[in-house]
């Protein structure tokens, strides 16, 4: 009962992790959604306005521009000397009739080269009265006879301004022959007055081709259903898409008020119950463009961009959850299973392996754990057989004297080599333990360099592989410069002696050992590495720190001397380490600093003073 409710609670803690990283993935994704739709929210808005700001700027220039054309046409006729010549007056016979007849036919040329100049003039008109007028192109004088001039609502309101610019809606043109709705246009009229009487003598009226004012509001688009209009300052629809509305009242009267009092060139109003943007721009004659739109329609594509947020949002959230319960199974499952095994191991089964083959973190565990149980296995043999051995592999030099049995093996392990005519291998084993005496009794001197130590080394274990017979391997790497350094007499022997004695010799085996000789920066570092038995577990202290191992006497005299040795005559910062090598064996290693004080000649000079 009680191992259920741990398993639930592991359960419940594996649940409260996966629902923890959901969260983590929820927030940052609804943050970044929402900060996301904020900025695009302003950002669209801020685009639309400034786009319907500059679209009635242009619609309201290249409406100005026409408007222009034709008040322009009006002063050019209004101070030509001929035409007021004409309208003043009526001489039937002499000169004057010819003077007046010759300036009649120059005004009729000059109206019709007014409306060739500019695309936006149909036709000009110059009026005395219903019964005498000119015009340009179409003018019907049949129509003119009908046209009562003195009494229409614009050139009273000209008699009026004396000379200003009346101007009116778009119309169809009442003087032309082409029909009486056919020529839509936009008439500016005014009144001609005499210099001398100030009496009005006649009427100007130019008017611009309707269908292309037209034509210029239909082009300028707000939304899918918005549109563009003029009014005058009254609020009187002058010009729109739809004739029907022209000289009509504006019926909102919000949007009549943001039109006449309003100075802001933006305005949101209501007709009926739905909410409308509006923008204006004034026309150079007075009037107002206005454009309007439905709100809906310009907030439109950020109801899309918000609905397609929350969507993803929602996706990112199933995604989060999914991807939380495949990895919680990942993880937990080759966990689960590790720890089955591991149960079976306390219980005392040493032969269980685990199946876990995936090429992750777990995967490499399970590889470890398999591997740990085979190296548990292993050394639980050879403890052992080290048991029974422990004895022979005390060291008997406290300054690296060669041990009198040592000699004495390899002095009777000789005398057979050469009584059985192995006289080759007798010479090569005389020779390298010559060698060994001359360093070990001084004759170089207490320092030697590392590369004379290394070539010691290469003649010990010649002996050794006689005393023993068995092949031990030795790879030497190093650099040149580093070897030259100067060493305590026999500093890494000691190390090759452990590395074979409680190494490799205990296994029964052929051994490897790899010396590395290399400078990193101010430091030569020295490792030895063999393929024997590594530190055993009761030595484990030693991998910890060799200072204290030293300080606490379970070290030998070879790995004592090293230390020693080492804090001797090097600097402070060097040290001396034991590690286990992952694929079986001790590495062990020896960091050197230069001395930085008076006494950092000590070693050369030690070894020029004893190399007699």
């Amino acid at each position: 009962m009680l191992e259920k409710y741990r398993i639930t609670k592991r359960m419940t803690f594996t649940t409260r992790m996966i629902f923890a990283f959901v969260i983590v993935i929820l927030i940052s994704t609804l943050f970044t959604s929402f900060s996301f739709y904020i900025v695009s929210n302003a950002t669209v808005k801020r685009n639309v306005r400034d786009a319907s700001i500059q679209i009635a700027k242009q619609g309201a220039d290249s409406l100005s521009f026409i408007l222009n054309a034709g008040s322009d046409v009006s002063d050019m006729i209004y101070i030509d000397p001929r035409i007021r010549h004409v309208l003043s007056n009526s001489p039937t016979s002499g000169t004057d009739l010819l003077e007046w007849r010759s300036n009649e036919d120059e005004m009729k040329s000059f109206l019709n080269n007014a409306v060739y100049s500019s695309s936006f003039v149909s036709i000009v008109y110059v009026l005395k009265d219903s019964a005498t007028g000119w015009g340009s192109g179409t003018f019907s004088r049949i129509k003119l006879s009908r046209y009562d001039v003195e009494n229409q609502p614009w050139t009273a309101e000209a008699r009026k301004l004396e000379g200003g610019l009346v101007w009116g809606g778009i119309q169809a043109d009442q003087l032309s022959s082409a029909g009486d709705t056919t020529q839509m246009v936009l008439p500016i009229g005014r009144a001609i007055k005499d210099y001398v009487s100030n009496e009005t003598i006649g009427y100007i009226l130019v008017n611009l081709n309707g269908r292309k004012v037209i034509d210029t509001i239909e082009e300028m688009k707000l939304g899918e259903t918005g549109s563009f209009l003029v009014v005058d300052g009254e609020g009187r629809i002058m010009i729109a898409a739809d004739t029907d509305q022209i000289g009509k009242p504006v019926d909102n009267p919000e949007l009549l008020s943001h039109i006449t009092e309003d100075p802001y060139v933006e305005f949101e109003f209501r007709q009926g119950d739905i909410p409308y943007y509006g923008v204006k721009q004034a026309l150079s004659n007075g009037w107002m463009l206005v454009g309007t739109v439905p709100v809906h329609e310009i907030t439109d594509k950020l109801g899309a961009l918000h609905r397609n947020i929350l969507f993803s949002f929602g996706a990112f959230t199933l995604l989060g959850i999914v991807m939380g319960l495949i990895i919680a199974n990942r993880v937990t499952r080759p966990i689960k299973q590790l720890t089955r095994q591991m149960k079976r191991v306390q219980k005392g089964d040493l032969t269980v392996q685990t199946d876990v083959r995936t090429s992750d973190e777990f995967g490499l565990l399970s590889h470890q754990f398999n591997k740990m149980i085979t190296d548990i296995n292993r050394l639980m043999e050879q403890v052992t057989e080290e048991q029974k051995r422990k004895q022979e592999a005390e060291l008997r030099a406290v300054i690296h004297r060669i041990n009198p049995h040592f000699l004495f093996n390899t002095l009777g392990t000789i005398r057979w080599l050469i009584k059985y005519g192995q006289s080759e291998r007798a010479y090569e084993g005389i020779s390298a333990l010559t060698r060994l005496l001359e360093a070990n009794m001084g004759r170089k001197g207490n320092f030697v360099t590392i590369a004379e130590e290394l070539d010691i080394i290469e003649k010990y274990l010649v002996i050794l592989e006689m005393r023993y017979n068995k092949r031990f391997k030795l790879i030497v790497r190093k650099d040149d410069d580093a070897a030259e350094l100067p060493v305590p007499r026999m500093l890494i022997q000691p190390l090759v002696e452990n590395a074979i004695f409680h190494g490799i010799v205990p296994k029964n085996t052929d051994g490897e050992i790899e010396i590395e000789v290399r400078q990193e920066g101010e430091a030569t570092v020295i490792t030895v590495a063999d393929d024997g038995l590594g530190i055993l577990p009761h030595k484990s202290e030693l991998t910890k720190s060799v200072e204290e191992a030293v300080r606490g006497g379970v070290t030998g005299i070879g790995l004592q001397h090293v230390y020693e040795s080492v804090r001797l005559y090097f600097d402070r910062a060097s040290e001396v380490a034991l590690h286990r090598r992952e694929e079986g064996g001790t590495l062990a290693k020896i960091v050197l600093y230069p001395q930085k004080n008076a006494a950092a000649g000590k070693v050369s000079d030690n070894v020029a003073g004893n190399d007699c």
